[in-house]
């Protein structure tokens, strides 16, 4: 499979997607092939939305489709390509055209053509974000003719609607923040451009450094944020740069580490190429001249009052707003001239930073030494009696980033708060250095964690802060979590808000994608689901099952479903009900939602729950493919569902059975099973009791014939009959100095031998909760954790056995009959395993107990119980 670019790859993403480009995730295609196939609805592609972040090379994607075509390699079913850019059409806004009049004022060369009905065209609007005037879908005449005159703004809204020239394709691209400008049901298809691969990023910087190129790649990969910055060509170019530039100074120079210090470093670059360049000074004279220096600080105006503005672009009256001399910064570097020849399209030349990084860099720049040069906080009301001390200013920063709805404010914020370090602005003129004193970092960054803490702030603010305290160079939460994840102690420690963040933080900027994450493993409750809802929307398949989700979970889990990532979902085993179907139906019937397998198994699903998904499901644009509703009770619903199935609907896998009323008890009752012990596998001093439901290990030796299944060294016993699929039991056990093992065993254990490979816990063949006089552990093939102190109160244990599923869970019984997880395995079963138990001292007992079906409460928070190992 092909990337489109070297530097970037095209993949469907939302929207109705193309059915050769299918698959169950991200698949690569040329950019040639978007308008090949046809919608699931078996109509044309018409409409593709391409995104991608600033810098990442859309512009150069459309140049390259229009080149292929030009020259006849690509796309020659088209008969006329028509290549616009928003920021040409910018300075049209306030004229009328027609659409056959745009075109001819566009594009000299078609000034002989009057009709183009019976042509195929397309036509490219590239760079949505840059557009300065609004598409109104809902208020823009209706045009149905090319030689109608009307704003520039109402002919788009009618081409991209399909009211003027239905046959026409559409190719628009954007950055993503500005793609809800465009109907979801406009769209065709929506793509996204995506920057560098790791291999990809190795290779640029390979290319760029040969000797240092190991110790380069090496640097940047020590830092999360540089690195995930690097999947941006552009950013690869000024990292280089800067290096490079770096590299040359010293037999050892010390490398930026931080994202502000890059661009320190880079606009040093800048003024000193500048300099060299333009004024016939040596690299070796001072860089920062006083030209310089003021010609920075009006940059760093111009970017700040247009980044307020959201604009990306300029004309030259906003530079001489600032004090600007357009011939002056085309010098500067960090500026480019964009102009053509043609007259009479064009009344101003536009401008615009070499990437939106740079303008934020420089905004924050400008925000900080305004502050430190007049005391006035630019983002605080004219007038206001806000305190001017250093620490309410960058506090009222952090304030003012997390009320951006779209977070046009994140990076402005970690280059403000990098600024505040010694390290940051060492390079920058005496006249622009303050520093501020550990004291006041260290608030800023107490700061930062109070925010963490509050429940208003969302997943993404909260990842940018993780950002800004990286900026800051405080790194403990990272670290700590990062410990914790090693140790795989993490869903039994306690959880801090800003571990939480952390934890999201490390998942999302991990080097590979997250195809399968397993909230299980992490915290198995709501409270997880909710800290790591963004980690939980960017994989391609999320198993939640057994998390103890209410059906509120649902409206939460509803907005995820429109992830162009997710195409699986498993929720087995939590108590959703009828209320939380009907929530997530919402979800499904979202025309972004491209979940293709779906598992409510166990979810006490009825009737009016599975007529809610029929009803979501039987939508023309379902991509549901797999639905599991085994253990539910759907009733004649379920014949809705079956009628679903291919090849008259679009479900090729439907589970329904086991089925019935028994399956709408609530918990791990619903699963209750009932077993003896097997006296041919009793060690010779256990004794057992109330009809072989209860075992006591005792002095004396019993007298059980030989038999080849009994183990005759370890006092153990299994149960007479092997578990299959979903099985939960509760035993009661009693101990007096020793031990008391709570098992699951294969049965080909060996029971000859006082070895390892006959032990329960021991070996590979069995997994063991063992209770000793102060604390709980588990153990697997010699694998010993400590998962809890004993509780004094309260002696039974609760098991769950979910062999298709591969998962084994440990349960202690409080006293008032709640559930409190201990440790889940997660193993792939090859067999059906059977209970055992092993006491090692006289007068210890194990009983099994009747499991009541009714009255049980739902189980409490994963995380450790009683008297905790101390919290860290």
């Amino acid at each position: 499979m092909r990337a489109t670019l070297s530097c970037s790859s095209l993949r469907p993403t939302l929207g109705t997607s193309v059915r050769s480009m299918r698959s169950d995730r991200w698949r690569c295609a040329l950019c040639q092939d978007i308008f090949r196939g046809t919608t699931e609805t078996g109509d044309p592609i018409r409409v593709v939305l391409t995104k991608g972040v600033a810098g990442v090379g859309k512009t150069v994607l459309t140049q390259k489709f229009s080149l292929d075509w030009a020259e006849g390699r690509a796309n020659q079913d088209v008969q006329l390509l028509f290549h616009f850019t928003f920021r040409d059409l910018n300075v049209l806004r306030k004229k009328r055209f027609s659409l056959v009049e745009l075109i001819h004022h566009c594009f000299k060369e078609s000034k002989k053509l009057f009709s183009f009905q019976c042509l195929q065209l397309l036509f490219i609007f590239d760079g949505l974000d840059e557009c300065r005037f609004r598409l109104d879908f809902s208020r823009s005449q209706v045009l149905t003719e090319p030689t109608e005159s009307a704003s520039v703004e109402e002919l788009l809204v009618n081409l991209i609607r399909g009211s003027l020239l239905p046959s026409a394709r559409l190719w628009i691209t954007t950055r993503p923040a500005a793609a809800n400008q465009i109907p979801a049901q406009c769209v065709s298809m929506v793509t996204e451009v995506r920057g560098f691969t790791d291999p990809q990023k190795e290779q640029y910087f390979r290319k760029r450094f040969r000797d240092e190129a190991t110790a380069v790649i090496s640097h940047i990969k020590s830092s999360r944020s540089l690195y995930i910055m690097c999947s941006i060509p552009v950013f690869c170019w000024i990292i280089s740069t800067v290096l490079q530039n770096v590299l040359k100074q010293t037999e050892k120079p010390e490398l930026p580490k931080t994202l502000t210090e890059m661009y320190v470093h880079f606009l040093v670059v800048q003024a000193k190429v500048k300099n060299e360049k333009y004024h016939s000074r040596s690299l070796a004279d001072l860089h920062w001249t006083p030209e310089t220096r003021e010609m920075v600080l009006s940059l760093g105006k111009l970017a700040f009052e247009q980044l307020l503005k959201g604009n990306l672009i300029f004309y030259e009256r906003d530079l001489r707003k600032c004090g600007l001399d357009a011939a002056e910064i085309a010098h500067s570097g960090v500026f480019t001239e964009v102009f053509r020849d043609e007259q009479g399209l064009y009344e101003d030349k536009v401008y615009c930073f070499i990437h939106l990084t740079v303008q934020e860099f420089l905004a924050a720049l400008h925000f900080h030494q305004t502050f430190y040069s007049s005391g006035v906080n630019l983002l605080s009301p004219p007038h206001s009696s806000e305190s001017h001390d250093p620490e309410a200013f960058y506090c009222s920063a952090v304030d003012q980033a997390l009320q951006s709805p779209n977070g046009h404010l994140d990076l402005f914020l970690r280059f403000l708060l990098g600024l505040s370090l010694p390290t940051s602005q060492r390079l920058l003129p005496s006249q622009m250095i303050h520093t501020e004193s550990d004291s006041t970092n260290w608030k800023t960054i107490d700061y930062i964690t109070e925010k963490l803490a509050e429940d208003s702030v969302s997943e993404e603010r909260s990842l940018n802060l993780m950002h800004c305290l990286n900026e800051l160079n405080y790194r403990s939460p990272m670290e700590t979590i990062q410990e914790k994840m090693r140790g795989g102690r993490l869903c039994r420690t306690y959880m801090t808000p800003i571990c939480w963040s952390a934890l999201s933080f490390n998942l999302l900027s991990s080097n590979s994608d997250l195809e399968e994450f397993d909230l299980r493993k992490y915290w198995a409750s709501e409270r997880g689901l909710k800290k790591l809802l963004l980690v939980i929307k960017t994989s391609t398949k999320a198993i939640l099952s057994g998390c103890r989700l209410s059906p509120g979970c649902c409206s939460l889990l509803a907005s995820v479903l429109s992830s162009p990532s997710l195409t699986h979902l498993d929720l087995s085993n939590n108590d959703l009900q009828d209320s939380g179907v009907e929530l997530l139906c919402e979800g499904l019937k979202s025309t972004p939602c491209r979940l293709e397998t779906l598992s409510l198994s166990g979810c006490m699903v009825s009737e009016t729950g599975g007529a809610f998904l029929a009803s979501a499901l039987s939508s023309a644009h379902s991509p549901m493919k797999e639905l599991d509703l085994s253990y539910n009770h759907p009733g004649a619903s379920a014949e809705l569902l079956m009628a679903l199935q291919a090849p008259l609907g679009p479900l090729q896998t439907l589970r329904l059975d086991p089925a019935g009323a028994r399956w709408m008890t609530p918990g791990l009752m619903k699963y209750s099973c009932d077993f003896s012990l097997d006296p041919n596998t009793a060690h010779r001093r256990l004794l057992l009791s109330g009809h072989k439901r209860t075992v006591t290990r005792v002095e004396e030796l019993q007298p059980f014939p030989h038999h080849e299944d009994r183990f005759t060294d370890h006092c153990q016993v299994l149960s007479s009959t092997g578990l299959w699929g979903r099985c939960y039991w509760e035993v009661e056990w009693s101990r007096s100095k020793g031990w008391v093992d709570v098992a699951v065993s294969y049965n080909g254990i060996k029971r000859r031998g006082d070895t390892e490979e006959s032990g329960f816990g021991d070996n590979d063949q069995s997994w063991c909760l063992r209770i000793e006089e102060t604390q709980q552990s588990v153990s697997h093939n010699k694998q010993v954790e400590v998962v809890s102190e004993i509780d004094k109160n309260s002696h039974r244990v609760g098991v769950f056995l979910d062999s298709e599923a591969g998962a084994l869970s440990f349960y202690h019984v409080s006293s008032d009959e709640c559930l409190f997880h201990l440790y889940t395995y997660f193993t792939s079963f090859t067999e059906p395993v059977f209970p055992g138990f092993g006491l090692w001292d006289d007068g210890s007992s194990v009983s099994v107990v009747k499991v009541k079906t009714g009255g049980r409460k739902r189980p409490l928070e994963d995380c450790p119980i009683f008297n905790l190992p101390k919290r860290s």
